[in-house]
């Protein structure tokens, strides 16, 4: 057990408030050492109450990023899940990958204060920092066809738009198929990755991934990213937002998944989110490419999309990227009104 677990187990038991040399005392470490510690639990959003000549008293743990905090918000849909909170993880989608190949259970999350390998679509990496988000992976062991897995992903950017407007009372948009902007900036990525089984032709098991920037970095995001990554709080989010949002969004996915493939009304509110409607679009496979206006999404989620000359061409996800450049001017040109 570290310094700052001592810490905190020693204010746990201790009603009355503590002094930071009685503890350095108790626990055969520095004062200097258990202010450290205790400046640590106050960035992990433990309270903890101070006074000169008194010392160190733990108020509230309410706020904290755990599995109790989290399970406490839970509806009943979701009461079934099994959270696991860890202070790191290479990345929350390896780390459960690696028990769906051992047989875990549906409803398994594992959530991260920070990820050293965090995963992005097409192998990109994600941005985790410790502290500043909400790194989240869901094993699921769904009873339908791997051509309909797609809907695991756009349920899942649904919840996540839904629960990040209630949290911040503002509207977001999902950018085709599996990004959430907040003010024309990506706050959320999304990554489901499964394993088939061939002979049935059904997925064997889907790990859904959710990282959300829930607060921007002091020093600003990456130079690889500054121009697209924003946060859902540009300043120092409200105490317990991560644990709020986690609950926020199994509640609103597992509304939608334990209902799928079935339920489609959703779509409904994917597409009425959609960030490209209307916008000027280049999209690549290989060596082809192809140029357009986006006219929506359908009941598929398939990118819709006029030509040039006239026709409708419809896009899956997977089979094309949308040329990234290209389109993060086009979106900051039309975020600040210009006509193109």
């Amino acid at each position: 057990m570290n310094i700052q677990d001592m810490v905190l187990e020693y204010l746990r038991e201790s009603p009355d408030p503590v002094s930071g040399q009685e503890m350095a005392e108790k626990l055969r470490t520095t004062r200097n050492s258990i202010w450290k510690a205790v400046q640590r639990l106050r960035q992990a959003e433990y309270e903890i109450d101070a006074s000169t000549n008194r010392g160190y008293r733990l108020i509230s743990e309410s706020s904290v990023l755990s599995a109790e905090n989290i399970r406490r918000r839970l509806n009943q849909v979701a009461q079934g899940v099994a959270i696991d909170v860890r202070p790191q993880a290479s990345s929350t989608n390896t780390v459960l990958k690696e028990l769906a190949e051992k047989g875990g259970r549906e409803g398994m999350v594992v959530i991260a204060e920070h990820q050293d390998q965090g995963k992005g679509r097409l192998g990109r990496s994600f941005f985790s920092p410790k502290g500043l988000g909400l790194y989240m992976s869901v094993l699921l062991r769904p009873d339908f066809p791997a051509e309909q897995s797609l809907a695991i992903t756009t349920a899942a950017s649904v919840a996540v738009a839904g629960a990040v407007d209630k949290l911040t009372g503002q509207r977001s948009q999902i950018k085709w198929v599996n990004d959430v902007y907040l003010q024309g900036r990506k706050v959320c990525g999304i990554l489901t990755e499964a394993a088939l089984d061939f002979e049935s032709g059904r997925l064997n098991y889907a790990v859904l991934g959710i990282g959300v920037n829930v607060q921007a970095p002091s020093g600003g995001f990456p130079e690889a990213i500054r121009n697209v990554a924003g946060a859902i709080f540009p300043g120092e989010a409200p105490a317990g937002a991560r644990a709020w949002l986690a609950a926020e969004i199994l509640n609103r996915f597992f509304e939608i998944y334990r209902t799928l493939p079935d339920r489609t009304d959703y779509m409904a509110e994917y597409k009425a989110r959609s960030l490209l409607d209307g916008m000027e679009v280049t999209l690549r496979q290989g060596s082809a490419k192809w140029e357009g206006k986006v006219l929506g999404v359908d009941e598929e989620a398939r990118l819709i999309v006029r030509l040039p000359d006239g026709k409708r061409k419809v896009f899956g996800a997977g089979e094309v990227a949308i040329v990234k450049k290209d389109f993060l001017n086009k979106l900051h040109n039309k975020e600040k009104g210009l006509d193109e």
